[in-house]
């Protein structure tokens, strides 16, 4: 989808959206064609129309000269007017104009935005891109139109910062959308083998390194944990390494992003219920997360070096499955009760964390994963639940967090807490009990981050949408590929 800006208009005029915030009358907008202004200021007197925030109205005009859509979107108080905010109006304006069937879109804004060119171009490209997103490639029949451009109207020469932000905000959305493709495929075809192979194909296309490791070395380097959830899948499991050395003759930290990469999640022996199983398709959001997140650090060259990691493997029952009562041996080498055979996704990230930091040499951590319940009950589906052990790292995430619109909020990671997490018979048990479960299990994994630097985030709740809204369609949100993103260029 083309997306750009123009200073003159073609003799036909698709679709206009009109932009406008509550406080005045709309002006005479920059290269509006007269009919099209006179038949936008009668429809307003008409309806009253107040302009307030999220209101959409839309009417077909039929004139001398012009047969078009014009869709007019209320901004409310412009100074309220947050990136966010921007950004939900943009897509649900495009939203509109794609079930309207529209082709072509060209945008008008009836007062001058608080952003600066850069974040307004970001926002722009980025809502329309996510928002015309959908996942119908098993669909007969499609369900919207096509829009092939979107057409900001502006009356200014220099457009050479909105520009540069409506490139960066396509590197984000198109990244956010590989990860969506690879959440919404069902798990008959995204399993460990064809992960590790997209993950190869993106590395090729977007320019990091990868290696791939197999089964037989896994054992070598005694990832026992991880291979444990693995055994009862046909699949074999995958370790999936993915380098960016973006500064790599500086005096930078290495980051590890560590993405759970469990591509089906039956719960094995503790299994799960048939309607809790269903979109277990989804418990490898986290890795699509680091998988989009290196494509976009690639992309946009930042100056950071970043291992990605993702230990990729199916949980499912047989013969060879582990069991409730088993003890593992992590990579580590502490030990692991294991209370629950679905507390599972926590027995990949720890020997992954641990790849990370004595293999790979890591200075911090962030691990990301669909990981808890928990964090659904405690949060819903508007944040993801963040614990730390760095309150600086945090306050970073915090501004990416502000930056992109993906929530978050931080639990409490107090020591009392992992008593819950005490065996008697091995280093840890798996699972801390009926309570408290997002915390116990992030606690979980802060025993083998090894005191660096650590942030982790539960993105169960926020992984799926069950009705479109703003930018996210229905389905995956790809959730964390913005947020990763962010934070790494706010450590540049």
């Amino acid at each position: 989808m083309k997306i750009d800006v123009i200073r003159k208009l073609p003799e036909h005029l698709d679709t206009i959206v009109v932009l406008h915030h509550e406080n005045e009358p709309l002006p005479v907008l920059d290269f509006m064609p007269e009919e099209l202004q006179t038949a936008i200021e009668t429809f307003i007197k008409a309806e009253e129309l107040s302009f307030e925030y999220g209101k959409i109205n839309n009417f077909h005009h039929i004139g001398q000269k012009y047969n078009t859509r014009i869709i007019l979107c209320g901004a409310g108080d412009p100074g309220q007017l947050s990136m966010d905010k921007l950004r939900r109006l943009f897509a649900n304006c495009v939203r509109l104009a794609s079930k309207l069937k529209t082709r072509s879109i060209y945008l008008f804004m009836g007062f001058l935005p608080s952003l600066n060119d850069v974040a307004f171009g970001h926002a722009l490209s980025e809502a329309v891109l996510l928002a015309v997103y959908t996942f119908d490639k098993y669909l007969s029949e499609k369900k919207n139109g096509v829009i092939e451009s979107l057409h900001y109207v502006l009356n200014n020469k220099n457009t050479r910062h909105i520009n540069r932000g409506i490139l960066e905000g396509r590197i984000y959305a198109e990244t956010t959308m590989l990860a969506r493709d690879l959440v919404n495929e069902p798990a008959n075809v995204i399993n460990p083998d064809t992960l590790a192979e997209t993950a190869k194909k993106a590395a090729l296309q977007y320019g990091f390194s990868i290696e791939i490791i197999s089964m037989d070395k896994l054992k070598r380097i005694k990832m026992d944990a991880f291979l444990a959830v693995g055994r009862g899948s046909k699949y074999e499991p995958k370790l999936i390494i993915m380098r960016y050395l973006g500064n790599p003759d500086g005096k930078k930290e290495t980051i590890g992003l560590i993405g759970k990469g469990l591509t089906y999640d039956s719960g094995g022996y503790c299994i799960k219920t048939p309607q809790g199983m269903v979109n277990m398709k989804n418990d490898m959001g986290g890795s699509a997360a680091v998988i989009g997140a290196m494509s976009a650090i690639a992309t946009l060259r930042l100056k950071v070096n970043v291992i990605g990691i993702v230990a990729a493997c199916e949980n499912m029952i047989s013969g060879e499955a582990y069991r409730p009562g088993d003890i593992l041996r992590s990579m580590s080498g502490k030990t692991i009760e294991v209370i629950n055979t679905d507390a599972e996704g926590r027995l990949t990230l720890i020997d992954a964390i641990h790849y990370a930091i004595e293999r790979e040499r890591v200075d911090r951590v962030l691990d990301i994963a669909t990981l808890t319940g928990a964090a659904v009950a405690a949060l819903g589906p508007q944040f993801s639940a963040v614990l730390t052990n760095n309150e600086a790292w945090l306050q970073q995430l915090r501004t990416a967090s502000d930056f992109t619109g993906e929530l978050i909020w931080e639990m409490p990671a107090h020591e009392e807490y992992k008593e819950m997490l005490k065996s008697e018979i091995a280093d840890l048990k798996n699972v801390g009990g009926a309570t408290a479960g997002c915390i116990t299990a992030g606690l979980f994994i802060k025993e083998f981050v090894a005191d660096k630097p650590w942030l982790h985030i539960d993105i169960a709740g926020t992984a799926l949408k069950e009705k479109e809204a703003g930018i996210y369609s229905y389905g995956a949100t790809g959730v964390g590929v913005r947020l990763l993103t962010s934070l790494l260029r706010e450590m540049e």
